[in-house]
């Protein structure tokens, strides 16, 4: 039995949508970066995580970097369980349309240029090839991997909260959900 660890970065200094593309945590989420940090190093010897890996952008590094500092490990950066790619061409104010449109539905019938199952896929290979890893994503990333070990078609499944610490196992060559985090009681916004 192996576990590994997914969680949703920290607040955000600014929402999706906003003139910064990728920005840091704000006061809250560096709080709950630490928080995050000590609830993984209270685990019993066999079940904490012993590396530390992250989406390239900003909100997750600064999420992860608390956990990798107390571990005394090197971060690893994983482009794989970064952000859902937005279709080319699409501007960044249009993006938390086409987000919302896409929340909506199923991974089938996301449009864009990319083949998105085949990214969700991508995802949870990224993650299965991790264990004994604490990996700090995101919300859409978190819900792709999850809906591929649940056999899930829809987009959105789950609202992790920011923060949220989901636990998986690797099991038989595959990955189930022991746990999934705290969710959210408000919407992604």
């Amino acid at each position: 039995m192996t576990r590994l660890y997914i969680i949703r970065h920290g607040r955000p200094a600014v929402v999706w949508g906003g003139a910064d593309e990728d920005p840091g945590l704000d006061a809250q989420g560096e709080a709950q970066a630490v928080a995050a940090a000590r609830t993984l190093l209270a685990l019993p010897e066999g079940a904490r995580p012993s590396r530390v890996a992250s989406s390239p952008l900003r909100r997750c590094r600064e999420t992860a970097q608390p956990l990798a500092d107390a571990l005394g490990v090197e971060l690893e950066i994983v482009p794989e369980v970064g952000e859902i790619p937005t279709p080319a061409g699409l501007s960044p104010p249009d993006r938390p349309a086409w987000l919302r449109a896409a929340f909506g539905g199923r991974w089938s019938a996301i449009v864009g240029d990319l083949d998105y199952d085949a990214w969700r896929r991508a995802v949870t290979a990224a993650v299965a090839a991790r264990p004994r890893t604490a990996i700090f994503s995101h919300f859409v990333a978190i819900n792709a991997a999850l809906s591929v070990i649940e056999g899930r078609d829809e987009v959105i499944g789950f609202r992790p909260d920011h923060a949220s610490i989901t636990t998986l196992e690797i099991e038989g060559g595959g990955l189930r959900v022991v746990s999934r985090g705290r969710e959210a009681s408000t919407g992604v916004l």
